[in-house]
């Protein structure tokens, strides 16, 4: 009896649905006949310029917390195991003698984490920081209308922001980098002088670890090589006259599972398939062939 009153109740809950979509389609197509009958303006951010980056970082030193210092200094040999982006900040500069194009200074800050073999025991994880710069030059045109919006506060920093807010965006797209290769060294300092290797590090960074880094160390240190693909893109915000179908209205019920029924969401979930079964070697074959064409040539950057 319980049954076929489920099943009843499922058949209700089925045909409300279908008469709200039904309902939602009336509705979508009265609005088209009357509100979207004519183009709308948007306001929004339109890519002026964009490149695609393919960068290997060798031998890029890295600083470690004190404790983990202590674990390098008496290493015999280290292993690069993951890494990951904390953060990249990016600045624009006109370029002088070229109108419209600019100079973006990205830096990256890495943690990378590392197996250290001490001896014959199992390997210590430690994580350390290292970062890198570069440069690139971008079409970002010319503007000269100020833009402030009323969400906005720059607070202390309007001093540097108010004669730069003409300028155009930089966003900056990484995915995690590849760690390629670790190797331990002896740290070089001038002439005894530990500053020589100072480089400046933002507090927020920093916090990342849970102890202060050991920036002027002259002990034994690593150095990394990872790899890294970025797509940087120059963006100003701009004023677009669009045809509009439709609001984004959606058009699924969402699913939320309850004490009552936890079984709910779990029961409507597709079966993956695909991680019992991974593809074999002709779907790579084919991702492969496919990222080479257009004439564009495999592996180049």
């Amino acid at each position: 009896m319980s049954d076929k009153c489920e099943r009843n109740s499922e058949r209700r809950d089925a045909g409300a649905v279908l008469a709200d979509n039904r309902a939602l389609a009336e509705d979508r197509r009265e609005r088209m006949r009357e509100e979207f009958c004519e183009p709308v303006c948007i306001h929004t951010d339109q890519v002026y310029d964009s490149c695609r980056e393919r960068d290997c970082i060798e031998n890029q030193r890295v600083f470690f917390t004190q404790s983990s210092q202590n674990i390098i200094d008496r290493a015999i040999n280290v292993k690069a195991k993951s890494a990951e982006i904390i953060w990249i900040y990016t600045d624009l500069e006109e370029v002088p003698f070229n109108r419209g194009f600019f100079t973006v200074d990205i830096k990256y800050f890495f943690r990378v984490t590392f197996e250290v073999f001490l001896g014959v025991s199992n390997p210590v994880e430690v994580e350390g920081l290292t970062t890198f710069d570069k440069k690139v030059i971008l079409f970002g045109s010319e503007g000269s209308a100020k833009i402030f919006t009323s969400k906005y506060d720059p607070n202390e920093s309007i001093s540097q922001m108010w004669k730069k807010n003409n300028l155009p965006t930089a966003i900056v797209e990484a995915v995690e980098p590849i760690a390629l290769s670790a190797k331990l060294v002896d740290a070089e300092c001038c002439c005894g002088d530990a500053t020589s290797n100072f480089i400046a590090i933002p507090k927020n960074i920093c916090s990342c670890f849970d102890d202060e880094l050991v920036i002027d160390s002259c002990e034994r240190t690593v150095l990394v090589s990872l790899g890294i693909f970025t797509i940087v893109k120059i963006e100003r915000k701009v004023q677009l006259l669009v045809n509009a179908v439709d609001f984004c209205v959606p058009n699924k019920e969402c699913v939320a599972a309850t004490d009552e029924n936890p079984c709910a969401l779990f029961n409507r979930i597709r079966f993956p398939m695909d991680e019992f079964f991974p593809p074999q070697r002709g779907a790579f074959d084919d991702d492969i062939n496919e990222g080479c064409g257009c004439g564009c040539g495999c592996g180049e950057r």
